[in-house]
């Protein structure tokens, strides 16, 4: 358990650094000028990289096909709730995406690790990557809607140059083409960059953020949706699969880690109410850290291996 606090604590360590920069050089540290250089330059690498550290198999391609089908499932009965509970359109928007994209890089990997040792890696790793089209197909459409037609927020996701990437990425490594060692490690630095910028990011937006601008019926939806309607319906769904438990416990885990940190720049791009999806995730952080306890719990009693 000591272990797995020490993950977190260490990897938003550069939270702090984002806070402290944003209150020392107030507006000289533009947050939405970091939002642009990770989405548009860096996040790219991070794909790419997290393609290059494993070879895929047909039985970790069912991993997360899982994670995906899990989403699609839940995410329906979602928007049909958003309609109804929610008359703006940007609260409609973050309560529809922002429990589904779940930090499941930053947070999801060294917490796998941490919690089912170095065997999850390829596990988690393939569904971050994953989870990197929900973001920026169906997260970018989403949050684009709270403030765009729909005409313009289909242009967003063709815009977004992750996607490509990705796709490029996923050609490499099923035709096993051979990546030079300065080549990788060029992907690794790009990748190792983008995730301290994305950490760094979410302390800038942190700084003067003011829990009195959060609706409570936005809080209570969202906290609602992720850690009671997600888990639920992951766990009766993973039911139903013959999946190990030992992978039962690795997805499970992933649909509960706190809302991603893309949530902000997304929320940020399409000028979404970035403030109040900071605080979201600021406070779902801080909802995990007693299911940490919990989860770890489980594992050291051999329930999930």
């Amino acid at each position: 358990m000591t272990q797995t606090l020490l993950s977190i604590i260490f990897v938003y360590l550069f939270i702090f650094l984002g806070y402290l920069a944003k209150r020392i050089f107030k507006e000289q540290m533009d947050s939405k000028t970091l939002t642009l250089f990770s989405v548009y330059f860096l996040q790219g690498f991070v794909t790419v990289w997290g393609f290059s550290t494993a070879t895929l198999s047909s039985e970790h391609i069912l991993v997360p096909l899982y994670y995906l089908a899990m989403i699609a499932l839940v995410l329906v009965p979602v928007l049909l709730i958003a309609k109804k509970l929610f008359t703006d359109p940007k609260e409609r928007a973050i309560f529809s995406i922002a429990g589904f994209v779940g930090n499941t890089g930053n947070i999801g990997i060294p917490l796998g690790i941490a919690l089912f040792g170095m065997e999850s890696v390829i596990y988690t790793t393939l569904i971050n990557i994953a989870n990197v089209f929900v973001v920026y197909i169906l997260g970018v459409y989403i949050y684009s809607r709270g403030s765009f037609s729909i005409k313009k927020s289909l242009f967003n996701i063709v815009k977004i140059p992750i996607i490509p990437a990705s796709m490029v990425a996923i050609i490499i490594n099923i035709n096993h083409i051979a990546i030079p060692p300065q080549i990788q490690e060029v992907f690794k630095m790009g990748a190792y960059a983008g995730i301290v910028l994305q950490l760094f990011l979410l302390g800038t937006f942190l700084y003067g953020i003011k829990l009195t601008t959060l609706k409570k019926s936005l809080f209570i939806g969202v906290m609602s949706q992720k850690f009671i309607i997600i888990p639920l319906a992951t766990a009766l769904l993973l039911s139903m699969t013959n999946l190990s438990l030992y992978v039962q416990g690795i997805l499970f885990m992933e649909m509960m880690v706190p809302l991603a940190i893309a949530n902000i720049n997304l929320a940020s791009l399409y000028d979404c109410r970035p403030q109040e999806t900071t605080v979201l995730i600021l406070l779902s952080t801080l909802i995990f850290i007693p299911i940490l306890f919990l989860l770890s719990f489980i594992v050291s009693n051999h329930y999930l291996i």
